[in-house]
């Protein structure tokens, strides 16, 4: 995930900048409506649209400083953040 992060900070790292935080956040969120948009479509698309939400997501780490991979591990490494268990054994909401 790092290498993905980096990747995108070179692709886009000056423009998400100056677009900031709250712009590259509000596109990310964007992304995540077409996604649910070609869920719902039963689009053929959906694997693109997902590799869009998952770069506007880095780019919104890189802008606000946030390394994912650090942060993916601290929650998820020992298993569920609720129960902690792997697998999660979390009642079904």
């Amino acid at each position: 995930m790092s290498d993905c992060q980096r990747l995108m900070a070179r692709i886009y790292g000056e423009r998400d900048a100056a677009r900031g935080a709250e712009k590259t956040l509000l596109w990310m969120l964007s992304e995540a409506g077409e996604v649910a948009d070609a869920y719902v479509k039963n689009s053929k698309n959906i694997g693109p649209e997902l590799a869009d939400l998952l770069a506007w997501m880095l780019s919104t780490c890189n802008v606000l400083g946030i390394d994912i991979q650090k942060e993916f591990l601290s929650r998820y490494s020992a298993g569920c953040p609720r129960c902690g268990q792997i697998p999660c054994i979390c009642p079904v909401l």
